[in-house]
């Protein structure tokens, strides 16, 4: 099943992860595992991304999961303006809804929603009061990402930073190990439902995904109360 395949990639990816902490001298390339982890933890994300920028808001490193996450935070630094930079700069996160209506970083905007990005979040990493850079997401379909998601990305930021201002600390191993098992078990859920629609309606993933998507919006609640809320009517007997 779709969820069991899911589980068993996501277990696969924090067990890289986790070996990474303990053996790599810098936490750099582990941080880089955690755009993947981002994405795969997330449904509504087409691409992820790590960017480290110094106090000249000048980037010293980036990790990216698709090509045009690695365009769009390119043209950010080109432009000097855009919602990484601003993340980084206000320590707070930061969500474009639909690139083609946003305003507030005009110029940028415009050339990724060109490219086909529609939606994206930004989350500052955070370190004793001091902003190494950003954990973002990327999604092709407008209104992607809710405080949900916001929630879990913070989760991940929050042990990246740990990760890179302490290296190998194994307060930054427990609070990685929390946050994929957090994220790990919503999307087990989010995978279950979706299977369940896809038996129900006879369509594929990414209508079925879809369905739970909109419900999500229109309840305004996280597409993992959604799933739930629908496993529960509906128990899968292979669970």
């Amino acid at each position: 099943m779709q969820s069991e395949s899911s589980a068993t990639e996501l277990t696969a990816v924090s067990a890289r992860i986790r070996n990474m902490l303990l053996t790599q001298e810098h936490a750099t390339a582990a941080v880089r595992q955690l755009a993947q982890v981002a994405q795969e933890l997330i449904p509504s994300a087409a691409g992820a991304g790590v960017s480290l920028i110094d106090d000249h808001a000048h980037r010293t490193s980036t990790g990216t999961t698709h090509r045009l996450v690695e365009a769009a935070d390119v043209l950010q630094y080109d432009l000097g303006e855009g919602p990484c930079l601003s993340a980084w700069a206000s320590g707070t996160p930061q969500c474009i809804n639909d690139t083609t209506d946003d305003d507030r970083w005009p110029e940028w905007s415009a050339a990724v929603a060109r490219s086909g990005i529609r939606s994206m979040l930004s989350v500052p990493l955070v370190f004793q009061d001091r902003c190494l850079g950003t954990l973002k997401i990327y999604a092709t379909v407008g209104h992607a990402f809710t405080g949900h998601e916001e929630r879990q990305l913070g989760l991940l930021a929050a042990a990246a930073a740990t990760l890179l201002g302490t290296a190998q600390s194994a307060d930054a191993t427990q609070r990685l190990s929390a946050a994929l098992q957090a994220g790990l078990e919503d999307r087990q859920v989010i995978d279950r439902a979706t299977g369940m629609l896809m038996e129900q309606r006879a369509t594929d993933a990414a209508d079925a995904h879809a369905v739970l998507l909109t419900a999500s919006r229109a309840q305004n609640r996280p597409m993992t109360q959604v799933a739930r809320q629908i496993l529960d009517r509906c128990p899968d007997p292979q669970s």
